[in-house]
């Protein structure tokens, strides 16, 4: 890499003007269609309230749907926004974005939620799309938007001074900015920052914060933070403080991988190495099934083999640098199993700081560990500097008070945050959820992951549980770890008694019964008791990083045994697809007698993959009409397929599938599973 020492690296000049067209997202759909027509939509900067109302909540999933995330190179242009969806309706179509000479796009609340996949701005960038404004924005979209120089803002003032063709000051990017993104935004992206960065031409602020009570999360970033003169940890951290944090451990998969993979052999060189490689992962995971659900008309578009190169170049890229692969099966459909899964399961450790290429990373927080997911221009980056640009976040601490109800899971304790005024206004964005108290600490490193990963769900920079004796069980059990070596790894992990939060929830355990969020997205989380009329379903699917994990299993085999001793199986208007979200996964349901109880209960069993969660496998709807109940972490539109899918616990969707529709588990009174 000593090439990059020598290249030259410019910064981008001191203003910036803005020549084209502004594209308001609008929930209207005949709105959008007429800009798409030519129509420049009239906007009150001075009066907000005369304006068309803006879509909140705009995905990932909608800015670029998965199937056409198979692209990554520019055709990716051509397809921004093609699930935005406003009301029934996606108004806007292939290239429509491209020819329509749009410059700026305008949208509501919570721009960018979901995925943290990077091809959503590179698409708005190849586009045509020099900035976006939005009343607020995602942690992970706005990173990607400033790593590939996309400017980003809250301030809808600058919408006239777009229209009237002004130069616009920089300093109206960087101003609310920290030191180290200020000069991302002013190089024009990450890679040429981190140029400047190998030349020592970029200031980076040592971290001078006092010695203070800190949070778990807090302490692990004090851990890794590298200051100027990489001197060693800081001795503290508050939140604000900005550096780079060195990685114990960068994965990717392959949906993003080769993009990266690309991005490292145009930028650094083909012949160059990744630093330390034996930190990095590389899984084929997303994809295993997607030849059993993509649609003829995605085959003729050359979708499905684009989805094999992308498995191609992966391959290629781990044995040219040495990483390891886990990849699919030798000797059957599937694969080794979802990277969140393996990476809680074999990797990751208490105390350490992670970084994927997904916005659920954050489920090995689960054991103690601040992980967290990051683009692919992070990816790649990380794979020069084995570190990754941090500034420290506030932690919002959730306390769960008292004892759950036996038909109550981890599931429905983060669709009831998820519900809340805090998290759906979007004041949760960018924070690290620590979750706490009694009813936490009863449940088990596989239920705490789910709480862990779904902080992706809430806009969070990542879920953290501070490590316990449960932790020490899961490693001893799940690793084969010396007792004294795991209790070494905890030492020192929680959080001090006056530490400092944002915002503190706390929840009583005892007020919370089975829940479901509705179509549409996960914050609409609705008691199941309340739900007014039956909801009849046709597929009830479970599985996913969220709902694949040993104790889910538990829980599906327990309702399914249940209704096998009544004489119950399956409805017959439903179809259960159970996937398992690890080999390993896998082997426990096998010793304990599970897939005997799933099949005689008629449900289907999949091989580990991410599947129907990302419109990749089976469980996937093909209707709009059709219901879907499911134990994944998002129900965004399009997300799994048309249908109308309902997130609900691992209890409630074998219940539902049981029943034939949406129904609260009710446990026999001495829940008997299979023996071991």
């Amino acid at each position: 890499m000593s090439s990059l020492l020598e290249r030259t690296i410019e910064k981008r000049p001191d203003k910036v003007k803005f020549s084209g067209r502004i594209l308001f997202l609008t929930e209207d759909p005949e709105l959008i269609k007429r800009q798409l027509a030519g129509e420049d939509l009239a906007w009150d900067t001075k009066n907000p309230a005369n304006n068309p109302k803006l879509r909140d909540d705009i995905s990932t999933d909608e800015i670029t749907p998965a199937h056409y995330c198979f692209y990554f190179d520019e055709t990716l242009g051509e397809i921004p926004y093609l699930g935005l969806k406003c009301g029934s309706v996606t108004p806007i179509g292939r290239n429509d974005v491209k020819r329509g000479g749009f410059v700026a796009a305008v949208s509501g609340k919570r721009r960018g939620k979901g995925s943290s996949r990077e091809q959503s701005p590179y698409a708005e960038m190849c586009a045509g799309i020099r900035l976006v404004i939005a009343e607020n924005i995602e942690r992970i979209y706005k990173q990607n938007c400033q790593n590939l120089g996309l400017l980003t803002s809250t301030d809808f003032a600058l919408i006239d001074k777009v229209r009237a063709g002004e130069e616009v000051p920089l300093t109206a990017f960087t101003a609310a900015e920290d030191e180290i993104t200020r000069q991302v935004i002013e190089y024009g992206g990450l890679f040429p920052f981190n140029v400047a960065r190998l030349q020592k031409k970029v200031f980076l602020p040592a971290i001078e914060t006092k010695p203070r009570p800190m949070t778990v999360a807090e302490k692990i970033f004090a851990r890794h933070m590298r200051d100027r003169a990489e001197a060693g940890p800081a001795p503290s951290v508050e939140p604000g403080d900005t550096g780079f944090a060195k990685a114990d451990l960068r994965f990717s998969h392959e949906y993003v991988t080769p993009m990266a993979a690309i991005f490292f052999e145009h930028y650094v060189g083909k012949d160059a190495k990744v630093n330390d490689p034996s930190t990095i992962l590389f899984f084929r995971d997303h994809l295993t099934f997607l030849d059993e659900v993509i649609s003829e008309e995605k085959k003729k578009l050359g979708l499905l083999d684009l989805a094999t190169q992308l498995k191609l170049k992966q391959q290629d890229f781990a044995a040219k640098q040495g990483i390891k692969l886990h990849g699919e099966l030798k000797d059957r459909k599937g694969s080794e199993g979802i990277c969140h899964s393996i990476v809680l399961e074999s990797y990751a450790l208490p105390g350490q700081l992670n970084i994927g290429s997904d916005s659920h990373t954050p489920h090995v927080g689960a054991i103690g560990c601040v992980a967290f997911g990051i683009g692919t221009t992070d990816v790649f980056n990380s794979w020069i500097t084995r570190d990754v640009r941090v500034k420290v976040p506030e932690s919002v601490k959730v306390i769960v008070h008292g004892k759950k109800h036996p038909n109550v899971t981890a599931k429905d304790f983060i669709l009831k945050i998820l519900s809340l005024d805090y998290v759906r206004s979007g004041k949760a964005l960018a924070k690290v959820m620590e979750y706490a108290g009694e009813a936490i600490e009863d449940i088990s490193v596989d239920e705490r992951a789910t709480m862990t990963n779904m902080a992706a769900e809430i806009g969070g920079f990542t879920g953290i549980v501070a490590p316990d004796q449960k932790v020490v069980e899961f490693l001893i059990e799940r690793r084969g770890m010396k007792r004294s070596e795991a209790e070494k790894l905890i030492e020192g992990l929680y959080s001090d008694p006056d530490a400092q939060y944002a915002h503190v929830i706390e929840l009583d355990a005892a007020e919370i019964t089975p829940m479901v969020a509705t179509p549409g997205d996960p914050g609409n989380g609705k008691y199941i008791r309340d739900l007014n009329t039956p909801v009849p379903v046709e597929i009830a699917y479970g599985g996913t990083c969220t709902a694949g994990k040993n104790e889910d299993m538990d829980m599906y085999a327990q309702v399914l045994a249940d209704a096998l001793k009544e004489g119950k199986r399956v409805a017959g208007s439903v179809q259960f697809y159970i996937q398992f979200g690890s080999q390993e996964t896998r082997d426990y349901c096998v010793r304990k007698g599970y897939l005997e109880v799933f099949q005689e209960s008629g449900a289907h069993i999949i091989e580990p993959s991410c599947g129907a969660c990302i419109n990749a496998g089976p469980g996937v709807s093909n209707r709009p009409d059709q219901i879907v109940i499911s134990a994944q972490n998002r129900n965004f539109p399009g997300r799994s397929g048309p249908g109308q899918m309902y997130l609900a616990s691992p209890y409630t969707v074998a219940a539902s599938a049981v029943a034939g529709y949406i129904v609260e588990y009710s446990p026999s009174q001495q829940p008997e599973l299979i023996a071991q």
